[in-house]
């Protein structure tokens, strides 16, 4: 297997797990000082209370749909980026989402773990001209 193959098959098993309510398999894909930038408030979420909301099913995901990835590869680093569609449950609340996400991935003895990931929501309606700084002239 190459470098791609390996971290492209954990990203894998990190959204199965999520959609399953996995806390055992998410717990044994994140790195120890895992960090996650929660897609809805911005918060710091450390790894112990990621896996505590997915495998109580407090955070219950009925549909992740990815739509594309690209993979980064520097020496034992791997930066994945891609977008999602999340429907789901937090608590009682019900919620839909659009994103943007980065995940970085660190080569351990184990294979890649997932140290960072962020998501980013994307806005249901074009943000105005004169906003959109990266879109030229």
């Amino acid at each position: 297997m190459n470098g791609e193959t390996d971290v492209l098959g954990t990203e894998d098993r990190f959204f199965t797990s999520l959609a399953r309510g996995d806390g055992e398999t998410l717990e044994g894909l994140l790195a120890p000082d895992f960090l996650l930038i929660d897609v809805f408030t911005g918060s710091d979420v450390g790894r112990a209370a990621f896996v505590e909301t997915i495998g109580s099913r407090q955070l219950m995901l009925e549909s992740i749909t990815r739509l594309g990835t690209q993979t980064r590869l520097y020496g034992g680093v791997a930066v994945v980026t891609g977008q999602t569609r999340l429907v789901g449950h937090f608590r009682a609340q019900a919620f839909q989402v659009r994103s943007r996400y980065t995940h970085v991935y660190v080569r351990s003895r184990d294979g890649y773990r997932l140290v960072n990931a962020q998501g980013t929501p994307i806005a249901a309606s074009p943000a105005p001209s004169n906003l959109a700084l990266f879109t030229g002239p």
